[in-house]
């Protein structure tokens, strides 16, 4: 019996907008760190203090709406499309790569075909310094949705996934 315990012992865990206080008070009172921390992460929001937190602490940063999901006119930023047309890239190419060089984890949603591959053909040019720079600037560092550290949000939110 103790053998099949051990068999179905948790090995890993990931978590999602886990504010580098919560996620620390996680590690220290729990036997398993998370392996990955699943936080909003784009041009406009880059979090780059919570990576060297996440990465202090060996947990993988993971951006969920690398895009913003389209706020902010991210695809239409003239400043986003002038990089993009340097390397004869899309917007969101330049993005997923620039995500990509900061070693931030990104699964952008797709479900066409066609924006899943172009998703994928990140990896034949790299960006250099003067663009991730160039980028970085474009940090706001404010959320493009909503505070995770607001009761009354997060009680809301949780309750609309729940079924009745």
């Amino acid at each position: 019996m103790e053998e099949l315990h051990r068999e179905r012992r948790i090995r890993a865990i990931g978590v999602s907008n886990f504010h580098p206080d919560r996620l620390i008070d996680l590690i220290l009172h729990n036997e398993i760190t998370p392996a990955v921390d699943q936080i909003e992460t784009h041009p406009f929001h880059q979090q780059v203090e919570t990576q060297q937190f996440l990465e202090k602490n060996n947990v993988q940063i993971e951006s969920w709406g690398p895009f913003a999901e389209g706020k902010n006119n991210i695809f239409q930023n003239g400043f986003l499309r002038s990089i993009a047309g340097k390397y004869n890239k899309t917007v969101a190419q330049v993005i997923l790569r620039w995500l990509t060089q900061r070693g931030v984890v990104a699964i952008p949603k797709s479900v066409r075909k066609e924006r899943m591959a172009e998703n994928f053909a990140i990896f034949g040019f790299q960006l250099g310094n003067e663009d991730m720079s160039a980028i970085a600037s474009m940090d706001t560092k404010q959320t493009a949705f909503f505070d995770h550290r607001d009761p009354e949000k997060v009680k809301w939110i949780s309750t609309v996934d729940r079924p009745t």
